[in-house]
């Protein structure tokens, strides 16, 4: 797996593909591998697919300190800068779609169009303040840790078409390591409004219907402060990339591919 220096951290990254630069950035304790994997190959055969994993996941090392947006967003151009091969086109998920549209206005340079997903803008609402603190909340107790999680990630309809010993494996795999827990603090902190109005890139903001970790609302907010953005909403849950794949997808390559 290729790396990078960026900042104070070694970043790993995944390329598969050719063509043009297609960056995935992902969002909290799960890295790209997890969040983007199955998806890859929807995007090949036209571009080069790069899943870089920001600190806090897969093998990706720095200082173990505080994070930023702003850190995080110097990684990931970090590799942009390296295997990107001019402007990409930047997709973000969750905090990724954070960490990506820091990216876009701190780095205009590198970002050809943006796509932010189930992201947010401040942490000014009681709703995410208490449903971040509470996951954090959980640490001591990984299988709480890992319900909770779950629980919110995905809509009740979609829980139930996996069935119990699915679900049961998604709570294992949902752990409350150190880099988790470093995501969700700056996911209480993180405040990106100031950087909104410098995004020059086209950018395409997706909301989730039945998101109970970041609620719709935050998301339409979100692309309220992009001028000339546009927007779209899944009936889905938060983990949209998992619930309504195929839809995400279509989305995607249609905003991408304009000419």
């Amino acid at each position: 797996m290729p790396t990078v220096s960026a900042g104070n951290a070694r970043v790993h990254y995944r390329e598969d593909g050719s063509g043009p630069g297609l960056v995935f950035v992902h969002g909290t304790g799960f890295g790209s591998e997890g969040t983007w994997g199955h998806l890859v190959e929807h995007f090949t055969d036209r571009r080069t697919v790069i899943l870089p994993d920001f600190a806090g996941c897969g093998e990706t090392q720095d200082d173990g300190g505080e994070l930023t947006a702003e850190l995080l967003a110097e990684q990931i151009a970090g590799v942009i800068e390296e295997a990107g091969n001019g402007p990409v086109d930047l997709v973000g998920f969750s905090l990724g779609s954070v960490v990506a549209a820091t990216v876009a206005a701190t780095r205009p340079d590198l970002v050809r169009r943006l796509v932010l997903t189930a992201g947010w803008s401040h942490p000014h609402d009681e709703y995410l303040r208490n449903h971040m603190t509470t996951w954090r909340g959980t640490k001591g107790d990984a299988d709480a840790f890992g319900r909770f999680g779950t629980l919110t990630a995905f809509s009740r309809t979609f829980l139930n078409t996996l069935g119990s010993e699915q679900v049961e494996g998604i709570i294992k795999g949902n752990q409350p390591t150190e880099g988790a827990l470093r995501h969700i603090d700056l996911n209480l902190r993180v405040d990106i409004r100031e950087l909104l109005p410098k995004i020059q890139a086209p950018t395409l903001v997706i909301g989730c219907t039945q998101d109970a970790t970041i609620p719709v609302e935050l998301v339409r907010e979100l692309h309220a402060g992009i001028e000339g953005s546009s927007y779209a909403e899944l009936d889905s849950g938060h983990v949209v990339v998992f619930e309504k794949p195929a839809e995400f997808v279509q989305l995607v390559q249609e905003f991408i591919h304009q000419d």
